[in-house]
This record gives structure tokens, C-alpha cells and sequence, in this order.
């Protein structure tokens, strides 16, 4: 009797079996991509590549690709909307109007003539194609944020051009949706519809514009009205999610039911109900919680499904498309942005960043590239071919890399002409975190906190301790108020309080985070890691994810003597730190804790650096007895060495990715500090950063993958400098 039918067969058709890869693919994916620096949006498309009939064929693109991948470019399109800060716009409007003209009709122009000149296409798909170059998504705002000029004219100009250039790209994709029925020559009644059929005159313009402004305004007057007096009487969670949901597809289904594309009423309804939906709320994180965890992903993986590795390297025209495609779209934002600068005599260097931020290609031109695929002319062909759909994907990669790496180039010299230091900072209130897990490191853990922490203010200091258990576990319990006693019995003894905190949390990293943002914690003070076995990272998962969740100061320590027998505090300081938010955080902590013990403050920093340190030092801290010398070479702290006795304290001031002091020499530090540092007291300090920590894996918002594009643009510049 055969009990197993252990029979496989490729492409696996049970819908099942479908599901179940896909989510597989899904879960892992993330995790293989962020060790091989890959974007998630590409990588996810290429999780398509390999799994589709012109990959190996493992699996069959289903109905259910297309049903959630419908889904999802409503998604994609929705919380662009939502991303749109209507507020700049205004403060802007005449130049952003300028700016998000100038790069719709740019790269249009030049791509039409382009696409029929040098690539051969009709006129239908010439525009459709053309639309793909005029549309550009905000991948690299994140680099912004994190500079601290999001404030900044020409970011605002970006922005507000992006809602210009967005809606109107969509209005000539909005008739491209409605399948072109093969062999009936029918099309919906909208640009690229209305061409095909040759229904562009007068009164084909005039219908377009009444339907459109009929529809805009009906979405823009009644959906936030409808929203608020729902959300006025129900509170729940789950109702305001599905009731966002059923506004997203009413707009869809409102500019589908009069021949539109659903794109347009999907992005217009993120645009209007963005107010209603706060960027940090349970709301927001649940739309985005579904979005990226199925939706999103199953789009992007179908879409992967669809190409052929083969086209873009056999005898088609892939190659050729794409570099016509890479090229006009680069050219045309360039000039839209250098025509806004010489009109309202902007600087250089506000033109670079306009134009870093307006380039690059992701979700929009993912939707241009759909509706043109999807379209069945009558003779059988596909209105936008193979070579088109396998392109896009090449101008999606290069875009992103030259947009984050143009964008960080001028955001890091815009955030250091504007720095400065402020002459009387205003004093925040101090709120040190101590994270307890370790009965060995409490002691050190709770002197140290003593010693940096501000002793005007009270109340300052927390201790906690996050139980890592699903179940309640009365013994975890009660060792963790062990160690909160011991704890709160040396802070005592220095007649300071301490706040106790015990936390139920899946996740150790997770609940220090929570516990953080709950209490607006100032700073966080953890134990190094102790490295168990050679796979075990120098600072630990916890300490890595720690610094991805949270953008306030990180102190991680180790102590091999008393602190109180500490005689020297040696910190080594990388160029550019004095940019960093929180730079005089940092040099008051170690200034007052030099002050407190006694003992000489000796820094190692390049000469720009060390001029800033000696300024603040003499000002604010000139009873504290301190040292400045040379560090030229940062990247090498073998020189230290020397400096550095047992009896002494090793700060090393280091930098999260994509901060203004950050640099690539900081990824061999823990092969460092664990070579020549072991017998060291260590300190190893991450200062505060400007903006919201990106702690979480979003396919979304593709402006979260800037740090990998920006990664992928320098290994670019570095191979054409060398070449």
C-alpha cells in the first residue's frame, strides 16, 4: 500500500504548496539579502527570477499572483500617498510645481523621441514608456532624515515636485490598466487607451479632464470627511484597518468602474487620508505590517516571475533598452533639476540634492511597466514587450544607486555647513537606561551610570530587566528583582534613586527598545557581549539590534578593573564627529566622569576635530584636566597600542551606517579591539543620530534600502575611478 505519494513534479501547481514556498521565500529572503547588501526590492524580484517558469521552474504564477499582486501594487501606490507631506508642499508650491514639472515633461520629451527614433516603437508605446522615465519615487529620503536636513529648501522642493510629477505620470498611466480584449481592438477611454484608438482629439482631452477632476475631487472632498466621522466613533484597531482598506479599494474601484487605471484613485486616497493616519500609530503600523509581510512581497515576486534572463542576454534588445531607459531618465531629471536652479538662483549644491532625491525609479515605474505589459494589442503582441519589463528592472537598480549615493554626497555637505555648536543647548531631560542580565557586569554597569549621569536632575536613572520567556516563569522572575535589588543597592548607597523596571518581552532586544521609547530614554548603558564560540559576533546580536532600533546614545562597556581605579580616560574621536547630534552628549559624559574620578581626559583626534573638542572643552568643561594629540590615520588604532595601560579606559567613538562621521574602517573595529584591546577596560560609544531608527525590514518603502544602494553606488565610483 503506497501510505506517502512522495512524487514530485515541477512546476508545483497545488495552491497549497504555492503558498506555503512563497511565504518561505518571503521569511528568508530578508535575512540572505541583508548579507549579500542586496536592495529588497530587487531581491525579491530576482526571488521571482529564479523560482518562475524562465528560472527553475519550481513554481507556477497562479491566479493568486495575480490577486495579491493587484493588492499589492494598490498597496505600494496607497502608501506612497501616505509618505506625501503636504505641508512643505505649501511652503514651496511655486518652486515645487516648477520642479515636478519640468521632470514630467523633460523625460517625457526626450523619450519619445528616443523610443521611437532609436528603439523603433510606436507611438502608444512610446508614451507609455516615456511616462516611466517622468515618474521617480523617494528612495533616498531616509539619507536625509538621517543628516538632519529634511527641513531644508531643496528637500521640500523635492518632495513637493515628487506629488507633482507622481499624479500627473499617473493620469497617462491611468487608461493603460483595462485589458486590451485581443481581437476586439477594444481599449478603455484614457491617454494610451484614447491614442490606440485614435480618439485624441478634443473631445477625448475634454472627457479625460472631466472624469479626472470629477473623480479627484470627489476622493479628495469626501474621503476625509467619511474618514473622520468614522474614526470619531469607532475605536478599534481592526475596524479602522479594514475600513482603510475598503477607502483604498473604493478608490480604486471608482476610477476602474469609469475606465481609469485603479492606481491613480489607490494613491489619491493615501494623499487625502495621510492626516488621518499618523506615521506612528497602531494604524499605520498595521497597514504597513500587512503591506510588507504579504502583499507587497507576492507583488514584487510575481513581477520577478514575469522576466526572462534570457531576453535581456540573448539576441533581444534587452541590454539596448535599458541604456536608453537609464540614460534619458538620468538626463531628463538632471536637467529639470539645473533649470529649477537657474531659475530661482538656487546653490549648486541645492540643485545636486533635488536632483539626488528626484531620480530614482522604483514603484511607480513597477506600475508603468505592468499596465503596459498587461495591455494585449489585436494583433497578439504586448504593448510594452519583454526587453522593456527586463530593462526596467536594470533602471530600477541604477537609479537607486546613483540617487542614494548623489543624495548622501550632498546632504553630508549641506548637514556640515549648517552644523555648528550651539552655544547654550537646551537640557533635555536625562533619562539613562542600564539593561540587567548579567549578575557579573551590575556592578560596573550601575558605577558607570553614577559617574556620567547629570546630578542637577533626579530621577534619572532606570534599571531593567526584560524576562525572555513566553510562559510566566516565577523563577526567572524572581532573579530578575535579584538583580534589580543588587542594583538598586548601589545606586542607594550614593543616595541616588533608581527606577526598577521588570519586562515580559519574546525579545531581549525588542523589550529594551520598548522600555526605551516608553520612558523617552536619553541614553542606554550595556555590557559587551561575551563571545561564546568563533560564528558569535564581537558585540552581539543584542547590541547590533539594539543600534538598529534606536537612535539615542549607546554606551557598550567592559571593565577589568574597579572604575574607581581607572587613571586615564584615552578616547579616540574619527573625523567629522563634531557633526554628529550628539557630540557634546558625549564629551560632557566623559568630561564629567574625568572630573568625578580625577583623572585626565586624554583625546586622539585629526586636527578639524580636535580644534572643535579644545573649544567645547575650554568653554563648558575647563576644570577638567585633558590631553589632545593627532589621529590622523583613525582607521588604524594599532597606534594606540602604546597609549593605552592596563590601569586605563579605552573609549572608542564610533558611528552607526549612513551618520556623518561614519566610515567603512569602522566595520574592522571589533577585529581590532579584540586583537589588541582584550586586556583593556573598553568603552565603545555610539552617539546620538539625527531622525528615526530603521529598524525594520519594509518592502513598502523602498526609501529604507538607501544604506544598500549606497553601498552598491561607492563600490560603482571606486571601480570607474580605478578603471
Amino acid at each position: 500500500m503506497d501510505w506517502f505519494n512522495l512524487s514530485l513534479t515541477l512546476p508545483v501547481t497545488d495552491p497549497t504548496w504555492i503558498f506555503l514556498l512563497v511565504l518561505l521565500i518571503i521569511l528568508f529572503a530578508p535575512i540572505l539579502l541583508n548579507k549579500l547588501r542586496i536592495p529588497h526590492i530587487i531581491g525579491m524580484i530576482l526571488a521571482g527570477l529564479v523560482i518562475g517558469e524562465h528560472g527553475f521552474n519550481i513554481l507556477v504564477r497562479d491566479s493568486s499572483f495575480e490577486l495579491f499582486g493587484k493588492v499589492g501594487l494598490y498597496y505600494i501606490m496607497f502608501l506612497a500617498g501616505l509618505e506625501m507631506n503636504m505641508g512643505d508642499f505649501k511652503k514651496n508650491r511655486g518652486k515645487a510645481v516648477m520642479l515636478g514639472l519640468l521632470a514630467f515633461i523633460i523625460p517625457i520629451g526626450i523619450g519619445l523621441v528616443t523610443n521611437m527614433m532609436l528603439l523603433k516603437y510606436s507611438l502608444v508605446t512610446s508614451v507609455l514608456l516615456a511616462s516611466m522615465y517622468a515618474s521617480h519615487t523617494l528612495v533616498a529620503y531616509p539619507i536625509v532624515i538621517r543628516y538632519g536636513v529634511s527641513r531644508h529648501r531643496s528637500v521640500s522642493i523635492a518632495v513637493g515636485g515628487t506629488a507633482v510629477t507622481d499624479t500627473l505620470t499617473l493620469l497617462v498611466l491611468a487608461g493603460g490598466g483595462g485589458p486590451f480584449k485581443r481581437g476586439a481592438g477594444h481599449a478603455v477611454l484614457a491617454v494610451v487607451g484614447g491614442l490606440f484608438k485614435g480618439e485624441s482629439g478634443g473631445l477625448f482631452w475634454l472627457w479625460l479632464v472631466i472624469k479626472v477632476v470629477f473623480l479627484g475631487a470627489l476622493i479628495m472632498y469626501s474621503f476625509p470627511r467619511i474618514g473622520r466621522w468614522f474614526f470619531r466613533r469607532y475605536d478599534d484597531n481592526v475596524m479602522q484597518f479594514i475600513f482603510v482598506l475598503a477607502m483604498v479599494f473604493l478608490g480604486a474601484g471608482l476610477m476602474e468602474f469609469v475606465g481609469m487605471e485603479g492606481i491613480l484613485g489607490a494613491f489619491l486616497a493615501g494623499l487625502v487620508l495621510n492626516r488621518l493616519i499618523p506615521h506612528v500609530s497602531p494604524l499605520m503600523n498595521h497597514l504597513e505590517f500587512v503591506g510588507n509581510a504579504l502583499f507587497i512581497p507576492y507583488f514584487l515576486i510575481g513581477v520577478g516571475m514575469l522576466i526572462d534572463i534570457h531576453v535581456i542576454f540573448g539576441q533581444g534588445d534587452a541590454l539596448k533598452v535599458a541604456a536608453v531607459m537609464i540614460t534619458v531618465a538620468l538626463v531628463g531629471k538632471w536637467i529639470a533639476s539645473w533649470l529649477t536652479q537657474k531659475i530661482y538662483k538656487m546653490a549648486p549644491i541645492e540643485r545636486e540634492l533635488m536632483f539626488g532625491l528626484s531620480n530614482a525609479q522604483a514603484a511607480a515605474t513597477l506600475a508603468a511597466v505592468l499596465v503596459g505589459y498587461n495591455i494585449i494589442l489585436p494583433g497578439g503582441e504586448r504593448l510594452l514587450n519583454e526587453d522593456v519589463l527586463n530593462g526596467t528592472v536594470l533602471l530600477i537598480l541604477v537609479t537607486c544607486v546613483v540617487s542614494s549615493f548623489i543624495t548622501e554626497r550632498a546632504a553630508r555637505k549641506i548637514a556640515m555647513c549648517e552644523a555648528h555648536l550651539e552655544e547654550e543647548r537646551t537640557v533635555e531631560a536625562e533619562r539613562i537606561l542600564i539593561p540587567i542580565a548579567n549578575p557579573d557586569t551590575i556592578e560596573y554597569l550601575m558605577n558607570l551610570s553614577l559617574l556620567i549621569r547629570d546630578t542637577k536632575q533626579k530621577d534619572n536613572l532606570l534599571a531593567l530587566n526584560v524576562i525572555n520567556d513566553n510562559n510566566t516563569s516565577e523563577g526567572l522572575e524572581l532573579r530578575g528583582k535579584r538583580y534589580l535589588e543588587k542594583a538598586a543597592m548601589i545606586t542607594a548607597s550614593a543616595d541616588v534613586p533608581l527606577r526598577q523596571i521588570t519586562r515580559y518581552d519574546l525579545n531581549i532586544a525588542s523589550g529594551i527598545i520598548h522600555t526605551a521609547k516608553e520612558y523617552e530614554v536619553t541614553d542606554v548603558i550595556i555590557g559587551l557581549h561575551r563571545k561564546v564560540n568563533i560564528v558569535d559576533s564581537f558585540f552581539g546580536m543584542l547590541a547590533e539590534n539594539l543600534l538598529k532600533g534606536l537612535h539615542r546614545e549607546v554606551m557598550i562597556a567592559k571593565f577589568l578593573i574597579p572604575i574607581n581605579t581607572i587613571r586615564r580616560i584615552i578616547i579616540a574621536v574619527p573625523p567629522k564627529a563634531e557633526y554628529e547630534a550628539g557630540f557634546q552628549k558625549w564629551v560632557e559624559h566623559f568630561c564629567r566622569m574625568g572630573g568625578t574620578l580625577g583623572c585626565r581626559v586624554h583625546f586622539f583626534a585629526n586636527e578639524e576635530t580636535t580644534v572643535r573638542l579644545q573649544a567645547l572643552v575650554k568653554k563648558k568643561y575647563g576644570q577638567t584636566l585633558t590631553d589632545f594629540s593627532r589621529l590622523d590615520d583613525w582607521g588604524d588604532l594599532l597606534i594606540l597600542t602604546g597609549q593605552v595601560n592596563y590601569d586605563h579606559l579605552l573609549v572608542v567613538i564610533s558611528a552607526r551606517r549612513g551618520s556623518i562621521s561614519y566610515d567603512s574602517s569602522f566595520e574592522r573595529l571589533p577585529a581590532q579591539l579584540g586583537k589588541y584591546f582584550s586586556n583593556n577596560s573598553l568603552i565603545v560609544l555610539y552617539p546620538d543620530q539625527l531622525g528615526e531608527p530603521q529598524d525594520a525590514v519594509s518592502f513598502s518603502n523602498p526609501r529604507n534600502e538607501a544604506q544598500h544602494y549606497e553601498k552598491v553606488g561607492k563600490w560603482v565610483y571606486k571601480w570607474f575611478k580605478e578603471s
